[in-house]
């Protein structure tokens, strides 16, 4: 049976690899990368490296050729460049007539109301079409997402949000990780929605177990979108990106990301690492890059 993971070299794909490196002989994997020099490093380990570009279809046939459980990892950029990709790789992947598709979804997947949806809503519907089995593992938030506030707390500045009371079920990148990599080489897979999602939290409540963490108070300043953008434009934020991180408050607000699971539980055998323990290495590794 050969495995393989698109865009293996990015941050999630690379921590995907590792974990299913723990398990898996190197010999069944293979890894579907834009720029294959980037994984030299898999390549010497026996990994099999494959060109593929989610921008150029064409090598996307090359890379899932002889597949059989393919990992699509969704991709970066505006929702109908996503579109695009996405499509063209469930495209090449029936083509290649690979048995199983995972496909690292967003949570709520095709009920989300989050400006961040349509890709994914178009991604799962288009799998769907292709009659081929698969698991969408609808991941709710990266932990990671909020190093830049968790940076401006160190400097002294208070948690910002303009989300409300709205919650979230942040968990780390490798709890999505491990989960994905348990999904594509694990058995009974087939047909399966995952929401994937830690413990549900206010930022008040992510904010007080940063300062649980930091061991000070961690204020939290609670605005309205317009100062919410104001504020981020003083703090030099480049000005395309502001309005994104304000859809992205009004969908936390909204209840976008308020899906209560215990998937982690199913995949893992465990809950999503806990959030002090989470915080922790996130500041650790925060200190580490001064």
């Amino acid at each position: 049976m050969k495995m393989l993971v698109t865009g293996a070299t990015g941050k999630l794909g690379s921590k995907v690899v590792e974990a299913l490196l723990k398990t898996v002989p190197a010999s069944q994997l293979a890894v579907s990368v834009r720029n294959p020099e980037k994984a030299e490093g898999l390549r010497a380990r026996g990994v099999d490296v494959r060109e593929g570009d989610f921008d150029r279809p064409e090598t996307l046939d090359t890379a899932f050729a002889g597949i059989d459980r393919l990992l699509i990892i969704s991709a970066d950029g505006d929702n109908e460049t996503r579109i695009r990709q996405h499509t063209d790789a469930v495209a090449a992947a029936e083509r290649a007539q690979v048995n199983f598709i995972a496909y690292t979804s967003l949570g709520g997947g095709s009920e989300s109301k989050l400006f961040l949806a349509p890709p994914h809503i178009a991604t799962e519907e288009a799998i769907l079409k292709t009659g081929i089995p698969y698991s969408f593992l609808r991941n709710n938030w990266y932990m990671e997402n909020e190093i830049s506030s968790i940076q401006g707390v160190l400097a002294g500045a208070p948690w910002l949000s303009s989300a409300g009371s709205g919650k979230v079920g942040w968990a780390l990148q490798q709890d999505y990780a491990e989960a994905a990599a348990a999904v594509l080489s694990g058995n009974g897979h087939e047909n399966t929605v995952y929401e994937l999602s830690g413990n549900l939290l206010t930022q008040e409540e992510f904010a007080s177990a940063l300062g649980t963490v930091l061991g000070k108070e961690v204020s939290v300043q609670q605005v309205d979108d317009v100062t919410y953008s104001d504020i981020m434009k003083g703090a030099g934020v480049p000005e395309f990106i502001i309005p994104f991180l304000v859809e992205i408050q009004k969908g936390i607000r909204d209840g976008a990301l308020e899906i209560k699971s215990n998937d982690f539980e199913k995949l893992l055998g465990r809950p999503a690492t806990p959030i002090s323990v989470a915080l922790t290495q996130i500041v650790n590794e925060i200190a580490q890059t001064k």
